[in-house]
């Protein structure tokens, strides 16, 4: 594997898997249909893995403010993590069918809490692995259960109140990580307002990956990032609710692009307050 790389092939995790070095994490979830992750989980899954709710287990309840997807409890998630067999040392594999954003938003709140092990995020997701003929299984894994203890990284995130404060800031570079269309305000189907924070620019997070919806090199990544980031004293990445940011954190990590942090309440924090700025010019 390359040194930054933290998406690993089916094969890859294949190996990984049987020779019992690896937690498995089934993070597939539909926005649209909520209990449709839940159920595929339970229609069939890699043996082994353990299902990741993304309302559930990766984000709190939502609020007047804080966005679609507050950052989750950290006790409840720490509980979570060490009831599925992880500790703070665990190599992970997070998978879903959604592109990575799912698993990916799992890659990130591990960070966040200071894991130790490797994380990784399989290629091409549930469907990669059916499709290479690889056995899944419709029973509960039988799990050792572990204490998960978070040494959080507060540094990596950051509020309504940080953003107001860096807008305009030189130095300062905001990656919006939504479809053209929302970041433009021609559409907005889902938040209070349409536009983006002034000042961000646009880099749809499903551009870190080809046609056939598997990731880009590494180094692929890497030249997309480099003219965006450079001169930069600090990135920040968001979306509509801080999980399809989380693609474009692990690809900006993985290119050396270390550090970044995510807006958490995103977009649909942003557009529940009244009197902040919003822009619709392309920039």
């Amino acid at each position: 594997m390359q040194e930054y790389t933290v998406i690993v092939t089916v094969e890859e995790a294949v190996k990984l898997i049987e020779e019992g070095q690896a937690a498995v994490a089934d993070c597939r979830f539909w926005l649209t249909e909520p209990e449709r992750g839940q159920a595929a989980y339970e229609e069939g899954h890699l043996p082994g893995a353990v299902y990741f709710d993304l309302d559930r287990d990766l984000s709190s309840p939502r609020g007047v403010h804080g966005g679609r997807h507050p950052l989750p409890e950290i006790s409840e998630l720490a509980q979570k993590l060490g009831s599925s067999g992880i500790d703070r040392t665990t190599t992970v594999i997070a998978y879903d069918d959604q592109g990575g954003a799912m698993a990916s938003r799992l890659w990130w709140l591990l960070q966040y809490f200071g894991h130790e092990g490797h994380i990784y995020v399989m290629d091409g997701g549930y469907s990669a692995w059916v499709e290479a003929g690889h056995p899944v299984s419709a029973e509960g894994p039988e799990i050792a259960t572990r204490s998960y203890e978070p040494q959080v990284r507060p540094e990596l995130v950051l509020h309504v109140d940080d953003i107001r404060e860096r807008l305009g800031r030189p130095g300062v570079v905001m990656i919006d990580s939504r479809e053209a269309d929302r970041y433009a305000g021609r559409i907005e189907p889902i938040d209070a307002k349409a536009g983006h924070i002034p000042g961000a620019v646009n880099h749809f997070w499903r551009n870190r990956l080809d046609e056939a919806g598997n990731w880009l090199t590494v180094q692929a990544q890497r030249e997309q990032w480099e003219p965006v980031v450079q001169g930069a004293e600090e990135v920040i990445v968001y979306c509509g609710s801080g999980v399809t940011a989380c693609p474009n954190l692990l690809s900006l990590w993985q290119s050396g692009i270390k550090g970044t942090k995510l807006y958490a309440g995103s977009w649909s924090d942003w557009s529940s307050y009244a009197d902040n700025p919003i822009a619709t010019v392309e920039e």
